[in-house]
């Protein structure tokens, strides 16, 4: 009898479909068990997705070669990123001065769902499952909270943050110049994100905020919230008003002690948020998760004819070849946090004495920059 699926990817977002259709270019029957979105929200709730991502050169690239990429207004090219410390720390990169077509692209959540839900309904080897299926690999794509993780008896290490992404969508008085701004203080993080294009005001906020602030905030009055960024981001982009509902979620660092394993006489494989979590400070988290769905996809499509897709030593290529990166990754992120969390005169000194000194070091900041691109 033949088998249905070659592999059955558990989430249908945008990592697990990324993976489907790479895993169908390769001639390999995929079966894709969707699952209702879980929007970021508070407990309170809201209505909307109001993610954005930041991704890399890499990220479009895999996107653009899937015909997934979202057009100019759902993906505005950043052309400068201001970064600012709590004491006179500042980092600036250009794509000019680093030689590159943008520093990064902000894609809307949504738009990027849309396109890849379409090329999924039109690929012939994918078919939507609305529960599992028995197949030779099942790889899960299910996020942070991933119940089939659990199912399979995966350890995952969470290392709660004392802080809560904030997340909205704010019209400026200013227009954004295809520049992204960051705002380092003690214990927390503002970031603002330009939207709908090169001409465009709108920006996506994320504001990892204290966690025992958030419900506070969540609950101000547009005007009062808004005031608060206003303030926070020093005047920057003018006055500003909330054009969406608010979204909020609980950060961590968080990774499993396995990526590929058995389950019965079944092959596993994690990929994305349900193998690794990191902090969203560089915006790095979809970019690892896609990077991981490339790595597997080549791996499978590369494989020895006589190997099997559930072959163990197949699988541990995978599993090495994303694990040290992404740990490298979380370790960085995670010690920025923790820099900018430390209290007292001397904490604060070093971090925005770092922060000028990076802005200064040329080759390295260079190399850095073009690493976090994927250049």
């Amino acid at each position: 009898m033949t088998q249905a699926y070659d592999i059955c990817i558990r989430g249908g977002g945008i990592v697990g479909r990324t993976l489907a259709l790479l895993l169908a270019r390769e001639r390999l029957r995929v079966g894709l068990v969707e699952q209702a979105p879980k929007l970021p929200t508070a407990d309170s709730g809201t209505g909307d997705d109001v993610r954005a991502y930041a991704l890399n050169a890499k990220s479009r690239a895999l996107l653009e070669s899937l015909r997934c990429w979202p057009d100019d207004r759902h993906a505005t090219e950043v052309l400068a990123m201001q970064v600012k410390g709590d004491d006179g720390g500042e980092v600036n990169f250009s794509a000019a001065e680093l030689k590159v077509p943008g520093l990064t692209w902000i894609v809307d959540v949504p738009a990027l769902e849309a396109r890849l839900a379409e090329a999924v309904r039109f690929q012939p080897l994918i078919e939507l499952l609305g529960a599992p299926q028995d197949a030779p690999l099942t790889v899960i794509c299910e996020g942070k909270t991933s119940s089939t993780r659990a199912e399979f008896g995966v350890d995952f290490e969470v290392s709660p943050y004392p802080q809560t992404a904030i997340a909205a969508r704010l019209q400026c008085e200013k227009p954004h110049a295809q520049t992204a701004f960051q705002w380092f203080s003690q214990d927390e993080i503002l970031a603002l994100l330009p939207l709908d294009g090169a001409q465009g005001s709108a920006v996506a906020l994320v504001w990892s905020a204290l966690r025992e602030r958030v419900p506070a905030l969540m609950a101000q009055d547009a005007q009062a919230f808004c005031q608060q960024i206003e303030a926070a981001s020093e005047g920057r982009l003018g006055k500003m008003s909330l054009i969406s509902e608010r979204g909020a979620w609980p950060l961590q660092s968080a990774h499993a002690a396995r990526w590929i394993g058995r389950h019965g006489a079944r092959a596993w494989a994690l990929a994305g948020d349900a193998a690794n979590n990191v902090h969203p400070l560089a915006g790095q988290g979809l970019n690892l998760g896609l990077s991981d769905v490339a790595a597997l996809a080549t791996t499978l499509g590369e494989r020895e004819y006589w190997r099997s897709v559930d072959d163990h030593k197949l699988l541990r290529r995978y599993e090495r070849s994303r694990k040290a990166e992404v740990m490298v990754m979380d370790a960085t992120m995670d010690g920025l946090q923790r820099l900018f969390s430390r209290h007292g005169a001397s904490w604060q000194a070093a971090r925005n004495w770092g922060m000028n000194g990076f802005e200064r070091s040329g080759a390295l900041k260079l190399w850095v920059a073009r690493q976090a691109m994927g250049y």
